[in-house]
């Protein structure tokens, strides 16, 4: 009978957030490397902040996801018919119903709002500050919509940047996600010398290629320096 009970209670038991390595705690993960990089279910536990005896937090924000398919059912969901869901309340509702609106007014912000991109210079502007003076290489995708109105940025590699290390899937799943149908892929070099090298090349030729296929089009690579900054597609390289 002991051992029963003993088998049942370890059966039940659900290791917290707090019990979780650091490394694997959404908070941590966030802070490191940004909310970019967390799934859905993390952004929405550390928004929910516990669980319940039955399921951590993450497990919570799971189960409602599933459940409600998505953001969008969340967004859409009763206030009330939230509130009840076993792990909720008023106040975890109310936490999560905000975020779900401040969300959805973002996406709705007029084009006028967002930066445009009409020409690499402006490209160049929007990212040189960050980029420039980064001891280590950093490339970013920058996501546009029809009108080439900015509609997402997000590293995706951090460190070596060459065609070897790479993959189009990564960089293209940000545009994938957000169903956009151009991207411009930007890079920093420490040195401070922009000069495309033959890596950065073969690098463009393999995302122009890739978008090809995806009916993304890569519209331009730039490389960023110390108060300098090169166009690949002006320069017809890779392109």
């Amino acid at each position: 009978m002991v051992a029963t009970t003993a088998t049942t209670t370890r059966a039940a038991y659900h290791a917290t957030v707090r019990e979780m390595p650091s490394e694997e705690r959404p908070r941590e993960r966030l802070e490191r490397y940004g909310a970019s990089t967390l799934q859905t279910a993390e952004l929405l536990a550390i928004l929910l902040r516990v669980g319940t005896q039955q399921e951590n937090v993450i497990e919570l924000s799971s189960r409602l996801l599933r459940e409600y398919k998505g953001l969008g059912g969340l967004l859409a969901a009763d206030f009330a018919e939230l509130c009840a869901v076993h792990g909720m309340g008023q106040a975890k509702t109310s936490q999560l119903k905000a975020a779900l609106e401040i969300g959805r007014r973002l996406s709705v912000m007029a084009a006028a709002e967002r930066p445009k991109i009409e020409s690499p210079g402006d490209v160049a502007q929007l990212v040189m500050l960050e980029l420039a003076y980064l001891p280590q290489e950093q490339l970013r995708v920058i996501c546009l919509d029809t009108k080439n109105y900015v509609v997402h940025q997000q590293v995706v590699y951090q460190g070596t940047v060459n065609s070897s290390v790479v993959r189009a899937a990564e960089v293209f799943r940000p545009a994938v996600s957000r169903n956009c149908l151009s991207i411009v892929v930007v890079h920093n070099h420490p040195s401070g010398d922009p000069t495309p090298s033959p890596e950065d090349i073969r690098t463009t030729e393999q995302l122009r290629k890739a978008g090809d296929l995806l009916d993304i089009e890569l519209l331009d690579h730039i490389v960023v320096g110390q108060h300098r900054w090169v166009s690949l597609k002006e320069r017809g390289l890779g392109f």
